[in-house]
Parts: C-alpha cells; sequence; structure tokens
C-alpha cells in the first residue's frame, strides 16, 4: 500500500533537526519537510504562516497560534494537533530606548510600542501579560505595528493601532527614540550589532520570567502544528501519527545536550542542567491535558484583545484522535 504523501513546512530549530536530517520519520506517510521561516526568511522563503492561512499551501504547518485561534474561531478549514514548537516568555522580548524614562511597567502608559503585527503571539501574550501580571492596561498604549495583519480584525473602539510607513525599520525607530519601546519574538536588529540604546525592560529579566514560571506553572506557547481540513478528512489517522513524530523528535533533540560540546555555546550542557533544575525534566510538554491551563489563559488574552471571535473550549481546537493527550 502506498504511503500517504504530506507536505509540511517547519522551522530550522534544534527540535526539528530530526525532521532535517531524516532521523525521524512519520509512520506510514511519505512526508517532505520543508525549512520555512516566517520573521527570518531560510532557504525557501518567510512568511509561512500568511501562506498557510491565506493560501493554503502546504499540508501541515508550524502556525502562529494567536492567528490559528482567531481562524478556528471563524471556521477557517485549519486543525491543529497538540504540538507546540515554539514557545517564549514575553518579558525578555520587552525593550526600551534607554532615553525613553521607561523603568517600569507602568511607565509604558500613553507610549508609542512597536509590534510586528497586533495579533503576533508574542504580541498577544506581552499586553496580556502586561494586564495580568503587572496591572497595565494594554489599551492605554499606542501600538505601532510592522505590517499588515495575517488575519484581519476590527480594532476594538479606543484601541490604537498605527502601521509603520513603508521603508521604515522598527528597531531603529526604537534606537532613535521614534517609539519608546519594542515587543517582538526576535531582538531589534540594532541589539544585534550591539547598540547601548535599548535595553529589556526588566533589568533581570530571565529572574522575572523563573516567578513567572513559578506563579503560572508553565513556558507560554507560540506556535501550534496545523492540518489543512481535507487532509485529516481524507486520513484522520495521520493526526496521531505526525504528533508521534513529533515525540520522537523532541526526544531525540533532548539527547543532543549529552554532549556538552553539542551547542556552539561553552555552557550549553551547565544551562541545560539549569533549565532541568528550574523548569523541569520537560519545559516543552505535548499534549491536551498538560497545556489546558497555557491554553485557555492564551484565548483569554485573545478574548479580551477583540482577536478571537468566540470563545472555545480547548478541546474546539485540536484533531479528534488527539484529544486523549
Amino acid at each position: 500500500m502506498a504511503k500517504t504523501k504530506l507536505t509540511m513546512a517547519l522551522s530550522h530549530y534544534d527540535r526539528h533537526i530530526p525532521f532535517f536530517d531524516g532521523t525521524i520519520s512519520a509512520d506510514d506517510i511519505d512526508l517532505t519537510v520543508l525549512e520555512v521561516g516566517q520573521s527570518h526568511p531560510l532557504r525557501h522563503g518567510a512568511d509561512r504562516h500568511e501562506r498557510m492561512l491565506q493560501k493554503e499551501e502546504f499540508d501541515i504547518c508550524e502556525l502562529s497560534l494567536s492567528s490559528y485561534l482567531m481562524a478556528r474561531s471563524r471556521g477557517l478549514p485549519f486543525t491543529a494537533v497538540p504540538v507546540f514548537p515554539r514557545r517564549l516568555f514575553s518579558l525578555s522580548q520587552m525593550w526600551v530606548n534607554v532615553e525613553a524614562g521607561i523603568q517600569s511597567p507602568g511607565d509604558l502608559i500613553g507610549r508609542k510600542v512597536g509590534l510586528s503585527t497586533f495579533q503576533t503571539t508574542l504580541s498577544v501574550l506581552a499586553k496580556g501579560d502586561l494586564r495580568s501580571e503587572y496591572g497595565v492596561e494594554w489599551r492605554e498604549i499606542r501600538w505601532l505595528v510592522v505590517k499588515e495583519e495575517t488575519l484581519p480584525f476590527k480594532p476594538q473602539e479606543g484601541v490604537t493601532i498605527e502601521l509603520i510607513p513603508p521603508g521604515k525599520k522598527i528597531g531603529f525607530m526604537l534606537e532613535r527614540g521614534e517609539i519608546d519601546a519594542l515587543m517582538m519574538p526576535h531582538p531589534p536588529e540594532p541589539i544585534l550589532r550591539g547598540s547601548e540604546k535599548i535595553r529589556r525592560l526588566f533589568p533581570d529579566a530571565k529572574q522575572e520570567e523563573i516567578k513567572y514560571f513559578r506563579k503560572n506553572g508553565f513556558y507560554p506557547i507560540m506556535h501550534v502544528v496545523a492540518f489543512k481540513d481535507e487532509v485529516l478528512r481524507r486520513d484522520p489517522w495521520v493526526a496521531r501519527n505526525i504528533m508521534a513524530a513529533f515525540e520522537e523528535a523532541k526526544e531525540a533533540c533532548r539527547r543532543y545536550y549529552d554532549d556538552p560540546n553539542w551547542s556552539r555555546l561553552a555552557w550549553g550542557r551547565h544551562l541545560f542542567e539549569e533549565e532541568s533544575r528550574v523548569l523541569g525534566e520537560d519545559p516543552w510538554p505535548y499534549g491536551v491535558n498538560k497545556n489546558r491551563s497555557n491554553l485557555e489563559r492564551f484565548m483569554g488574552y485573545s478574548l479580551d484583545q477583540g482577536l478571537m471571535e468566540k470563545k472555545l473550549a480547548v478541546e474546539e481546537l485540536f484533531a479528534p484522535a488527539t484529544l486523549e493527550t
């Protein structure tokens, strides 16, 4: 019997290397794995989320949690499995101009703050965390975005969202003081070249994130793995097989760090051991049950920010064959 042929678009993270080097494959599936970036172009281009949600270009795709929730609440033809290949705390991703006079989250009120898009998962998390963790009303901040939204939506009354002018780079706008702060999934470009005019909002962001983890019990989800619905209608069994392959790939990745020199980081093994002590043996759990509170909190943020069109139960997000995980 011929294997089912599917394409899958992923970023080239360490936990995906087993797919790219052929170490891991999915049972009974002839899987073509494409290296497709989002913020940073890679071998097969960028804009992975838009290519999936707007053009249905891939059978399976690593997808923005935020945009997926919006799509799911609108009944668009995509269904995820509870695999979460990207996670970030928001607090390390909050940057400020050193001369803006911003010393605490409350100082962001009334300021101009840059985002990738309003619906980018890190953007939603950062706005929600400001309100939930620090009592900062995100509606009282002026938001500037880099590009058009992946899925269009109508902003809530009183919410200010501006698109930056063409040709402007928002990281350099922050460095020059044209905006006061920036919250994005990657460090601003001037930081990467050593600028001293930008710093993190939190002087010890790592400790702030450890406190967040101990309070909330999870490492926040950024991405899911989603299928086109037509794939699962035709072959519903592929959901479990793909999920099993991701579990194997995650375990293979964990074993990389048995070698203290696998990473280019001189203290990579030390950092791995520290993370295990602080965050537990697996801060990257897959499955519905271990991620329920993480997902429910984020959906609350999405609804509060006017992105999801209706409230959904966690069980409504995933393929039926994966709900017992």
